[in-house]
């Protein structure tokens, strides 16, 4: 079953749904691409869902997206059973700058039972902390570097959208 909507965004269409079938007795994954995807293998500018998911906001059993969350879950803001990312929060974590989790590891702050960083947090806060987080991990400079990022999401699903047609 697939569903694609006639509106179109930079040559993207503003949804598309597609789901896996069945031909001749092989089994076809549902291949979505859009501004919003949804199926097996969804690539969507600002939202993608599936069992592999690339977009802006991900939702899936693999995620890569800005904001990720799924079993294995890749971005910046990473949540999921494995979430690896800027900021990641999982079952294990891995972050460039906090992570939260039952093993976590970052480079800056780390919360967790087992927790690896320059600055443990732990209760009582008396594990390497340093006090509150002193600024957020995105300041207003990384605008530029969240342009560059949907314009390459742009660029992955239109290469994608033409391979396939």
């Amino acid at each position: 079953m697939e569903y694609r909507s006639s509106t179109r965004l930079l040559g993207l269409p503003l949804f598309h749904f597609a789901t896996g079938t069945a031909i001749n007795g092989q089994y076809r994954r549902g291949v979505a691409v859009g501004w919003v995807a949804i199926g097996d293998l969804a690539i969507g500018v600002l939202f993608a869902c599936g069992g592999i998911c690339l977009g802006g906001v991900s939702l899936g059993g693999a995620a890569l997206g800005l904001l990720s969350i799924g079993g294995l879950a890749l971005g910046g803001l990473a949540i999921g059973g494995l979430g690896v990312g800027v900021v990641a929060i999982g079952g294990a974590a891995v972050a460039w700058y906090a992570a939260v989790g039952g093993f976590a590891v970052a480079q800056e702050y780390a919360m967790g039972g087992v927790a690896f960083a320059r600055n443990v947090i732990g209760s009582p806060p008396t594990f390497g902390s340093r006090g509150p987080i002193p600024h957020p991990p995105f300041r207003a400079p990384d605008a530029v570097l969240l342009a560059v990022i949907v314009a390459g999401l742009v660029a992955v699903a239109r290469a994608v959208q033409r391979r396939r047609e």
